[in-house]
């Protein structure tokens, strides 16, 4: 399929792009707290494969006081702090003997569930969108996202929000025992596409004939290198993907009040 052909498949992340970002939340109280924006994800970023983040998004690990107390540690990691600032003397050009300020502490189990309460608001120019490329019948919907396990009986189990209940099936990592950027999810949705066009009497999808939208780069890299189509969603800026939607799909998305400010 073409880049300007219509696609069969629509794949949504959601953190970021079906709800407010989770990345918000973490600048928030980076500003708040002093720190330097940018420390929090440059310390989960490092510690994957195997941090307490990346564990609890994968169901390695369940969300109980033993990933609070991991998670804290890896966002207190001296090494990594020391690491952190010597890249941001790097790109303002200081020596490297500048002096590197205390580390900071981190309330991880607060800005966690700040994280979660944040990203339950869905986005008011994604949502509708959603609803509408719902209606129109043409396209087979999914989303992949990298996501945690609540506990059982936790309010934030429930579809409050009606996000989820717009698409046709949902992978989600911490069910599925891998996460993105792991190569194998991006073939999970694939073939649940495939399972989904199957039932619905359609021909066999081809990666090329699915959008994959996400605000991560290096989602959006390995969804590429896929085979899948990708839109790249910016924080603050989920309008644009939206019009870009709009693009490929030759629907109206937008409300008519959101395109007259646009």
């Amino acid at each position: 399929m073409t880049e300007n052909q219509r696609p069969v498949g629509l794949l949504f992340d959601i953190g970021g792009v079906c709800v407010v970002s989770p990345f918000q939340a973490i600048l928030d109280y980076e500003v708040s707290q002093n720190i330097p924006p940018g420390w929090v994800n440059f310390s989960i970023s490092r510690t994957k494969p195997n941090g307490s983040w990346h564990k609890l998004e994968r169901g390695d690990i369940p969300m109980d006081a033993e990933f609070f107390a991991g998670f804290n540690t890896d966002l207190c990691n001296p090494t990594l702090w020391k690491q952190f600032h010597e890249q941001l003397h790097q790109k303002k050009g200081l020596s490297g003997n500048a002096p590197i300020p205390p580390l900071p502490t981190v309330d991880a189990e607060w800005l966690f569930w700040e994280m979660m309460r944040v990203s339950r608001t869905p986005d008011p120019y994604m949502l509708p969108a959603l609803k509408k490329l719902r209606a129109s019948g043409k396209y087979l919907i999914g989303a992949l996202s990298n996501t945690v396990k609540f506990p059982e009986g936790h309010p934030y189990n429930n579809d409050a929000s009606g996000v989820r209940s717009q698409f046709d099936f949902f992978i989600s990592s911490a069910h599925t025992g891998l996460r993105k950027p792991d190569p194998k999810i991006y073939e999970v949705a694939i073939q649940e596409m495939n399972t989904l066009a199957k039932q619905r009497g359609l021909a066999k999808v081809q990666p090329s004939d699915i959008v994959f939208l996400d605000d991560i780069g290096e989602n959006l890299k390995a969804g590429k290198n896929a085979g899948l189509r990708t839109v790249k969603v910016t924080l603050g800026r989920i309008q644009d993907a939206v019009m870009e939607l709009e693009k490929i799909t030759g629907l109206d998305l937008l409300e008519g009040g959101d395109k007259a400010r646009l």
